[in-house]
This record gives structure tokens, C-alpha cells and sequence, in this order.
């Protein structure tokens, strides 16, 4: 099936008649479908996993050492130095 040039997937689920009454209640409350309520309440879901694994939150304090670290980087020691010269080598970074 297509809808806007792109492939619809179905998507299936088994549960106990008593949660299949629960998601048909609310999907009665909020005026939508069982199948509506369903997708939106995954997107929704999804969408919140998603943003939670690709935002960072630091607090004010470790914000400061962050973009202090950012705007004035130390020094590179030797161990970092060995390492960048082992890694060019390596032929990895073209």
C-alpha cells in the first residue's frame, strides 16, 4: 500500500483482552481509532526515547568546565601525542 510515494507497514500486536479494553478506552477519550491511539501513542514514545539518548544534560557548573575545556583545550601530553602518531599510521583517518 502507498500513501505519499511511501510503503505503509503493518504493524501487529497480541495482547489480553483487558489491555486491548484499556488502549480502546482511551483511544475512545481522546477520539481516535485503537489503530490512531496506537501509532500516536508509539511515535510519542519514540519520540521521547530518542531525545533522551541524543540530548546531554549538564548541570550549570559542569556546562562551565565543558565549554572552558572547549574554549582553552590543555595542552596535548605525551601519551596523546603517541596515540594521534599511532593513528595516522595506522592509515584509518583517509
Amino acid at each position: 500500500m502507498l500513501a505519499n510515494n511511501k510503503k505503509i507497514e503493518r504493524i501487529t500486536a497480541r495482547v489480553s483482552e483487558d489491555i486491548r479494553n484499556r488502549l480502546a478506552e482511551a483511544a475512545a477519550f481522546s477520539g481516535a481509532t485503537l489503530n490512531q491511539f496506537l501509532v500516536q501513542a508509539g511515535v510519542e514514545k519514540a519520540e521521547s526515547i530518542i531525545e533522551k539518548e541524543r540530548i546531554v544534560n549538564l548541570s550549570y557548573k559542569d556546562a562551565e568546565v565543558f565549554f572552558s575545556a572547549i574554549e582553552s583545550p590543555p595542552r596535548p601530553n605525551s601519551k596523546l601525542k603517541k596515540a594521534a602518531k599511532k593513528f595516522k599510521a595506522s592509515g584509518l583517518n583517509e
